[in-house]
């Protein structure tokens, strides 16, 4: 049987019980940060729907494997930092991220051709299933 290990995320600071094999795993997808499941999911959302020529901020680089991965743990901790005061408003405030990145993501797919949109957002999502 493995051993069980608590473990405490980098970015929000929630504190789960993992195998030693699984940390292991989470750490060498995010740059040796284990991060819990939100925010490994927020992570990946970074990496997928980053805004390419946002005018509210400076155009970002196309993300490299190890780069990318990098650029978007900082970036998610950077936004976990502004709000470490408890937990659970951590927690709602990164649903509600998410779901916003979503909506306006699914708002501008459905405005241009759904067929290319649907194949684009497909391949993005079998990629970042490689990191869980």
């Amino acid at each position: 049987m493995d051993e069980i290990e608590i473990v405490k995320c980098e970015c929000c600071g929630l504190k789960e019980e993992c195998t030693k094999d699984y940390i292991s795993e989470v750490k060498a997808n995010f740059d040796a940060k284990w991060l819990c499941g939100l925010c490994s999911q927020a992570v990946g959302d970074e990496i997928l729907f980053r805004p390419k020529n946002n005018h509210h901020s400076p155009p970002q680089p196309p993300p490299s494997s190890t780069g990318g991965i990098q650029d978007a743990v900082n970036a998610h901790m950077l936004f976990c930092r502004k709000f470490k005061s408890n937990p659970a408003v951590r927690v709602a405030d990164g649903m509600k991220q998410i779901l916003r990145r979503r909506s306006s993501d699914l708002s501008s797919s459905q405005s241009s051709s759904s067929s290319s949109s649907n194949s684009t957002s497909s391949s993005h999502m079998s990629s970042f299933s490689s990191l869980r």
